[in-house]
């Protein structure tokens, strides 16, 4: 009788050649399995062994750590917000005296000065800045200062108080950079009164600071003869702030410029 295969058809292997082959399989398994676990119980062991050796140095890590967080929300809580409330309340009889000689017609000086150097036993804004330097109030102190100064005719103070003033209030920052030229300019310093007019008018650009020093900045280059300079501050106004009250006579500042 005649015998075939048919296609894909496989002879089955027998019983004890699976064994084997599976038994082969398991040790092999077994084997590689084993091996990996001792990698890992080598390497963990020589990371406790590690760890044992080095615990003082982790741990006093750790501690420091620790203690640097914990040092700085306690000086946070205890230092710097009692400072904080401490300068605000010593800022109010010199922001009043500030603000009277602003609002006066008269008496100017002297309340500039009282708003400076303190009254009744108040604070003024150079002892304010100094003794909360560091804190929001004393910052701020620095910007009143420049400006006290600066209404009084110390136009030096007034730039040292000035500079020394850092905010990320879009108008305050611009203000004391501007500020900081109109005290050059009242020293007749008039490059350098240039300078910060144009650094204030880059600053934050915006519908209300920005035509005012780009105003200040033709004026003063052409008053020190740089009629190509302030013609294109005019021209920026002119075409970009046209509705500012910087605008109103602009054409004939351009006429000017030309």
């Amino acid at each position: 009788m005649a015998t075939y295969n048919k296609r894909g058809f496989k002879a089955p292997k027998p019983k004890d050649v699976e064994d084997i082959e599976a038994n082969i399989d398991v040790d092999a398994k077994d084997s590689t399995t084993a091996g990996v676990f001792n990698t890992l119980d080598e390497g963990a062991s020589r990371t406790e062994e590690w760890v044992v050796q080095n615990q003082k140095y982790i741990f006093g890590i750790v501690g420091a750590i620790a203690l640097i967080t914990i040092g700085y929300l306690m000086f946070q809580k205890f230092v710097t917000e009692p400072k904080e409330n401490d300068a605000a309340e010593e800022m109010f009889t010199a922001q009043q005296n500030f603000q009277k000689a602003v609002d006066g017609t008269t008496a100017q000086d002297s309340l500039f000065k009282a708003a400076l150097n303190g009254v009744d036993g108040k604070f003024g804004f150079i002892k304010i800045a100094d003794e909360y330097s560091g804190t929001d109030a004393g910052n701020l102190a620095n910007f009143y200062a420049g400006v006290s100064f600066l209404n009084t005719g110390d136009n030096t103070k007034a730039i040292e108080y000035l500079d020394k003033f850092k905010s990320d209030d879009m108008i305050l920052s611009t203000q004391a950079v501007g500020l900081i030229g109109d005290a050059f300019a009242q020293k007749n310093q008039l490059k350098e009164a240039l300078e910060y007019y144009v650094k204030a008018a880059n600053m934050n650009v915006n519908d209300m600071t920005t035509p005012i020093y780009l105003l200040k900045a033709g004026q003063t280059a052409l008053t020190l003869g740089n009629k190509a300079d302030a013609l294109k501050y005019f021209n920026e106004i002119k075409d970009n702030y046209d509705t500012a009250p910087e605008a109103q006579n602009i054409d004939g500042l351009i006429g000017m410029a030309q």
